[in-house]
């Protein structure tokens, strides 16, 4: 927020000609209240100012996202669960795709984890500035906030749903090893990832409402391309190709600090400069926009 102030020179003077009630206009400023500017995209100022409003929004879509549900946060295993029991089934027994000498289940929850995260992170973050229109045409606060709690929520379910991938190491007898300490910083790079794609489809979904339709499309077409059901290692002509998706070296990322590999860093790099790089473009499409958003939401 940037407040500009103003001072005529004229004198206001209330209906009805009371001269004790004149007064000189430059005496009352007048606030102009306007986003920043589009290269000052990414203000971590204003954020840390406005940080109650976002653990506060957060809280509220994690209340929003289980009331009156039966089975309240155990939705946030479910999906992940039963995701892993149908690839083993299909695509572990039956197809016989390999997973470098772990368990299947193990393998495949082990890139479920983050890929849930963010599938859900940026189709909830998508939809969240056009669900939240009340706020934006009411008063002025970060626009970023609103994406950004959707994706901090969708934290809470990361958490829960890793409860299982222990139970699944315990069963299999799976011990994690010292690189299990690189799962923090992974965790941070999927989150920034999200928080680039959710802020850019959230922008462009207050424009063209096509974006509500065309996203979970987008996002299954995403996860068939990602190594998630396979291992990189089983396209080994095309890994090149692969690695130009941010989410290769997170889930893999991801397999090696859980499971024990050895990590892929060229991958891993090359997904924090993708993620990085998208950040910025999101922020700073998203400033360019939101002078907009009130308009048109």
């Amino acid at each position: 927020m940037t407040p500009r102030s103003q001072a005529p020179s004229a004198v206001a003077e209330p209906p009805g000609g009371n001269s004790f009630a004149t007064q000189p206009i430059s005496d009352v400023p007048l606030i102009v209240i306007e986003p920043p500017r589009a290269w000052r995209a990414l203000n971590l100022r204003e954020f840390f100012a406005h940080r109650e409003l976002l653990y506060f929004m957060i809280w509220r879509d994690v209340k929003v996202r289980y009331k009156q549900t039966a089975l309240g946060v155990v939705w946030a295993v479910i999906q992940p669960l039963f995701t892993m029991i149908i690839f083993t089934i299909f695509f572990g027994r039956l197809a016989g795709i390999p997973s470098d000498n772990f368990p299947y289940p193990v393998f495949a929850y082990a890139a479920l984890l983050p890929w849930t995260f963010f599938n859900n992170a940026v189709v909830n973050s998508g939809n969240s500035l056009v669900g939240s229109s009340h706020l934006i045409t009411k008063v002025y606060f970060p626009r970023m906030i609103i994406p950004a709690a959707s994706v901090g929520a969708g934290l809470v379910d990361f958490v829960i749903a890793f409860i299982v991938f222990v139970v699944l190491m315990l069963y299999y007898g799976i011990v994690p090893s010292w690189q299990v300490v690189m799962l923090p910083p992974l965790l941070l790079l999927v989150t920034l990832l999200a928080l680039g794609v959710g802020m850019w489809t959230s922008a462009l979904n207050v424009k063209y409402r096509d974006v509500r339709y065309a996203l979970p499309f987008i996002m299954q077409l995403w996860m068939f391309v990602s190594p998630i059901i396979y291992p990189t290692s089983m396209l080994k002509h095309w890994q090149w190709l692969l690695a130009l998706n941010p989410l290769t070296g997170i889930i893999e990322g991801f397999r090696s600090a859980l499971l024990g590999r050895p990590f892929d860093w060229f991958s891993l790099g090359l997904s924090t400069v993708i993620t990085l790089a998208m950040l910025a473009f999101s922020a700073y499409s998203f400033r360019s926009m939101e002078k907009r958003f009130a308009d048109i939401v």
